[in-house]
């Protein structure tokens, strides 16, 4: 057998192997339900039969994003929908949450992304606005209340810029930001913004059978399969356990 032969017939494997190894994950998972502790309030629904999607599929929403598309390819994706053209405070709260849980996976943050599917185009100051909350709400920690039960400052102006009319002005940009820091850095987000295809609207509409509400998000595997959903207002630590799961148990990404 010639060299060639030999190339030839170990690309014809691979691409072989790159085909059938998400259906056979896919239905490894569906008879091995316990491993995602299907049936919990708030855990993931798994996609079946596995939708599969192309890379093509998604083209960057802005520079940022078409700059950073690539980052795409190989990894696992956290992906929030923003389905109309305005981000409401579950829409914007389900973003931050990806953050969140990306920063809980630790040592496993690297394998994974953070995506936002716009589906219709957003005002140029609606998205800004966006982005930088997606880049600066999390600085105000997590949620408490003292001991006569009460919002703390912090949560109540957290709650308040959940809302899309509230905006994170030039005045409050110095609560978020410190005088030794890079504003321009600080003000970055890592969130990968997207427009899907009509192809792609279709599968993931018809995933959710029509209706795709705001707060949604899915699992993409790195070969761009959709792997699973959670429903608005889903449990962070409950799709932490499902993603943690499903990459100790996955050779790819």
């Amino acid at each position: 057998m010639t060299e060639q032969q030999i190339k030839n017939r170990r690309t014809i494997i691979i691409i072989f192997a790159m085909t059938i190894i998400p259906f056979c994950f896919a239905w490894f998972l569906s008879k091995n339900s316990d491993l995602l502790d299907k049936g919990v309030k708030n855990n993931g629904e798994l996609v079946i039969p596995v939708i599969t999607t192309e890379r093509s599929e998604l083209t960057g929403y802005d520079t940022f994003s078409q700059e950073n598309i690539d980052e795409l390819k190989g990894h696992w994706l956290l992906v929030n929908v923003i389905p109309n053209n305005e981000c409401n405070a579950v829409c914007l709260y389900a973003i931050l949450k990806t953050k969140q849980l990306r920063v809980m996976l630790n040592k496993e943050l690297s394998r994974t992304r953070r995506v936002a599917i716009v589906f219709k185009p957003l005002e140029a100051e609606k998205a800004e606005q966006l982005w930088l909350k997606d880049a600066l709400l999390s600085r105000l920690g997590q949620k408490q209340v003292d001991k006569n039960n009460k919002q703390s400052e912090n949560e109540t102006l957290y709650t308040r810029l959940l809302q899309a009319e509230n905006k994170l002005d030039e005045s409050l940009l110095t609560r978020f930001i410190t005088e030794t820091e890079n504003k321009a850095f600080a003000m970055k987000t890592d969130l990968i913004r997207v427009k899907p295809s009509a192809s792609m609207i279709e599968k993931i509409t018809k995933i959710r059978k029509g209706t795709i509400p705001e707060g949604m998000l899915f699992l993409f595997d790195p070969l761009g399969n959709i792997m699973m959903q959670y429903e608005p207002e889903f449990d962070t630590y409950k799709v932490r356990d499902d993603l943690k799961k499903l990459l100790r148990y996955s050779q790819i990404g």
